[in-house]
């Protein structure tokens, strides 16, 4: 299971920049590439509600979980 960054959708969506982002939101550019890159471990909350803010979505809209394939369906 894993946790997905989806900026570079969102960003290409509303034909946004990340250089334009960095901008709006004060948030660092390494940040940002980690981000867009999907290559973060962690995100801190004030960074995403910046985020949120500036591409008027939600956490959720950002963030997606993923589950292994191993674990579809268990539980149910």
């Amino acid at each position: 299971m894993r946790i997905e960054s989806r900026l570079s959708y969102i960003l290409g969506a509303k034909r946004l920049k990340m250089t334009e982002i960095a901008r709006r939101t004060g948030i660092g550019k390494t940040t940002l590439l980690r981000l867009y890159h999907d290559r973060a471990e962690g995100i801190r909350f004030d960074v995403l509600a910046r985020l949120c803010k500036a591409l008027d979505c939600q956490p959720g809209d950002l963030l997606v979980y993923v589950p292994d394939d191993n674990q579809k369906g268990e539980g149910r």
